[in-house]
């Protein structure tokens, strides 16, 4: 089989920077305030939560002293948290609040011969995931110019109709409406309509 050389919405994202966030150094100190801050306490109050000196959670958060292991099972504790979340790298320095709603027929339309894709939630960029409705109008593998491929995972959820999902490893699946599949989407993939009307699926596919 040849390759799909039509750009994917996949594709258009990376082109256009669409990618998530490069994780950022562990500072502890740094993360028990974001911590404390991302639960709108004062020093006090988080000092009153873990049962520490307000004097010794301010040394912790500027890195003037390291914290011993009861202090920091204190912290834990009083975060409502374990003591390795208090080591995991957060994924962004803070919580960022981006949201958006995309209302029903007003995504971003992207038509090709086999699908007519909508983007959802296009308002945002430097997403780590790409949703998108699909309506599919393929009938035959034969329509496609190859595989589609790309880099990424990626989730299908049938929500009308019946489709075909075909991969490269693995024999062709049916799927009917609350269907889903999660696989490798470097793996050639083809889907395409078996019911008497277009199906339609949602598509999420990571960017990261």
């Amino acid at each position: 089989m040849t390759e799909n050389s039509t750009p994917s919405l996949i594709q258009l994202a990376r082109e256009s920077g669409d990618a998530g966030p490069d994780p950022l150094p562990l500072n502890l100190g740094e993360r028990v305030r974001d911590l404390r801050k991302s639960r709108g306490w004062t020093l006090e109050q988080a000092a009153g939560q873990a049962g520490l000196a307000r004097s010794t959670l301010s040394k912790i958060e500027n890195g003037q002293m390291s914290p011993t292991y009861d202090a920091l099972k204190k912290l834990a504790i009083g975060l409502e948290i374990s003591v390795p979340q208090l080591f995991t790298t957060p994924k962004t320095a803070q919580v960022s609040g981006r949201m958006t709603v995309t209302k029903s027929g007003e995504g971003a339309a992207h038509a090709t011969t086999t699908y007519e894709h909508e983007l959802l939630g296009g308002a945002l960029t430097k997403k780590a995931m790409l949703p998108y409705r699909a309506r599919v109008r393929a009938r035959a593998f034969d329509e496609f110019d190859g595989w589609v491929r790309h880099d990424g995972e990626e989730f299908l959820y049938v929500l009308t109709g019946a489709i075909r999902l075909i991969t490269e490893f693995y024999e062709p699946v049916e799927m009917k409406r609350g269907d889903s599949a999660y696989y490798d989407a470097s793996m050639g993939h083809n889907v395409v309509s078996i019911s008497e009307e277009d199906a339609t699926i949602l598509w999420i596919t990571s960017l990261t």
